[in-house]
């Protein structure tokens, strides 16, 4: 069982004023398994935030099918809305709360019982138990961040949608965060579902990929696959003395200058093989003192199936 399933997915958002109608999504089509950790990635403007929240229930769609942890959105509603708990991108705190009183009037709005309220554990796992009596004014902005991912598990969803999480954060507190959605994952089995502009997060913390691009599904695949899809690898040479690049390389191998000295060789692996460049490079007079290589990351993907025609996406939802 999948805990999404997306079929067909439009939404187009009707004219206002000067402004043309918009078709956000495209018949978006895509399932999300059960216990994963599910990247959605895109340049702004791409159909990711109509994406989620119609997910969320906040958007209605236009055409298409959504089923939540196998709830059909059009015939269990109520059901299919609390299976999922999003974190979103922009705080929306009432200040005069602490964080004790948001997250008890959060799971009432989900209808838990006093019983069944899991406050006091959730105010561990997101590190604010010192603050709990605090005014959310007087939090700063991480603590903000992890009161937001504290609302979003309440009501204990299966699903766990993270808008842009760490955006704005600093490095340890992005640690910490990552560390609780881990837990959440592996001990817990949450399905987590991630959208971030920190490609190197997605990298690390996904097991598949979506890539949304003019409100479609672009590409969707393993994280390891969508690596291996760029195939240009670089060598980056260290001669004994500084020098200009070389001449005369065989074509298909780039060369530029690095800080320090270096050259950067760059070449198709699918054509070349690494012992083929160096060969290459000490034909045409390079002296290696040392050598270390460069594979292509995440960014990399994102750029080649975005980069075609991304602004014209500033124009989707």
């Amino acid at each position: 069982m999948n805990a999404i399933e997306i079929e067909g997915l439009k939404k187009t958002y009707a004219a206002t004023g000067r402004a043309p109608a918009k078709e956000a999504l495209k018949g978006v089509d895509l399932a999300i398994p059960k216990g994963s950790i599910f990247g959605l990635l895109g340049p702004n403007g791409a159909g990711k935030s109509t994406l989620i929240n119609i997910l969320a229930g906040l958007v209605v769609k236009s055409a298409g099918r959504v089923r939540i942890w196998g709830f059909d959105q059009d015939v269990n509603p109520r059901q299919s809305r609390a299976a999922i708990g999003v974190m979103p991108q922009e705080p929306n705190l009432d200040p005069f709360f602490t964080p004790r009183g948001s997250l008890d009037v959060q799971a009432g709005l989900y209808g838990v019982p006093k019983s069944k309220r899991r406050t006091d554990e959730i105010l561990r796992l997101i590190g604010l138990e010192p603050q709990a009596e605090a005014y959310a004014r007087a939090l700063s902005g991480g603590m903000r961040r992890r009161l937001l991912l504290g609302k979003a598990l309440v009501h204990d969803p299966p699903i766990l949608v993270l808008d842009e999480p760490t955006a704005g954060v600093d490095i340890e507190l992005r640690q910490q965060l990552w560390a609780n959605v881990r837990r959440l994952n592996e001990e817990e089995g949450k399905t987590i579902i991630l959208t971030t502009h920190y490609l190197e997060e997605a990298e690390e913390m996904c097991d598949e990929i979506a890539i949304v691009n003019h409100g479609e599904i672009v590409t969707r695949d393993t994280t390891a696959n969508l690596l291996a899809r760029v195939s240009d690898r670089t060598l980056v040479v260290g001669p004994p003395e500084p020098m200009a690049p070389p001449t005369g390389l065989p074509a298909g191998i780039r060369v530029e200058e690095r800080p320090g000295g270096a050259l950067a060789f760059t070449y198709d692996s699918r054509k070349v093989t690494a012992g083929q460049v160096l060969d290459a490079i000490r034909e045409v007079g390079v002296k290696v003192r040392d050598v270390r290589t460069e594979e292509a990351d995440l960014e990399d993907v994102f750029l080649a199936l975005t980069s075609d025609g991304a602004g014209a996406a500033a124009g989707a939802a």
